[in-house]
């Protein structure tokens, strides 16, 4: 019996997934609980071509980007290779480009960490940063709102070891961006800065990153 990891593989033999891959317009129909497997062997086939699975909510979003994930190889123990053991070489990316949870001229923010989660994608299918991910999912919500200039009103700020740096300018340059100065960095959009340790939560980023001064240079 084939372990669930090594079924995406199955697909590579059946005619009707390999007849249409690559076919502009054509049409799959598959059942709700199959989709994910598919969408994974499909990709397989693919060649690590970039994919778009579209949703119609978020939820569905965010549930179809696990399942998939699973079948990839980015959670749990990953895809089999030839004999039937995990491939890590074969595992695909997989990210959620999220919709806004506010409706223009609301007299409410969006989300921190979905203006982050968007950005961050932005970025990579844009080619800056990380390397893309092979599968986007998206609802189509997500798809219908329009994007602002991103590239040019978001730029990143980078920071190096060994790079000489002032403090107050790099305050300046992130509040511009949105970020709040804070006693303590607790949520995504925070900075901190105690004595030559600035503490920062990239709205992009899981954890807060510290930057530790010696003098006007960086340490790490």
């Amino acid at each position: 019996m084939p372990s669930l990891r090594s079924l995406p593989a199955l697909l590579r033999n059946e005619p009707a997934l390999t007849r249409v891959v690559g076919v502009p317009g054509a049409t799959l129909a598959v059942a709700s609980p199959a989709q994910a497997f598919v969408a994974s062997g499909i990709l397989r086939l693919s060649e690590r071509r970039p994919m778009l699975l579209v949703t119609a909510t978020g939820s569905t979003a965010e549930q179809l980007a696990h399942d998939v994930a699973v079948f990839a190889g980015s959670v749990g123990p990953g895809l089999a290779g030839a004999d039937g053991g995990p491939d890590p070489a074969a595992a695909r990316t997989v990210e959620v480009f999220p919709a806004w949870e506010t409706l223009p001229f609301e007299r409410v923010s969006p989300d921190v960490g979905t203006m982050g989660r968007r950005l961050r994608l932005l970025w990579q299918l844009g080619g800056e940063g990380a390397a893309p991910p092979d599968v986007v999912v998206a609802p189509v919500k997500a798809l219908l709102q329009r994007l602002g200039p991103w590239r040019t009103a978001a730029r990143p700020v980078a920071v190096a070891k060994g790079q000489r740096l002032e403090v107050e300018g790099l305050v300046e340059t992130l509040v511009a961006a949105g970020y709040r100065r804070e006693p303590l960095v607790e949520h995504r959009g925070e900075l901190a800065v105690r004595g030559g340790i600035v503490d920062v939560f990239p709205s992009t980023g899981d954890v807060p990153v510290r930057i530790d001064l010696w003098g006007d240079e960086v340490d790490r």
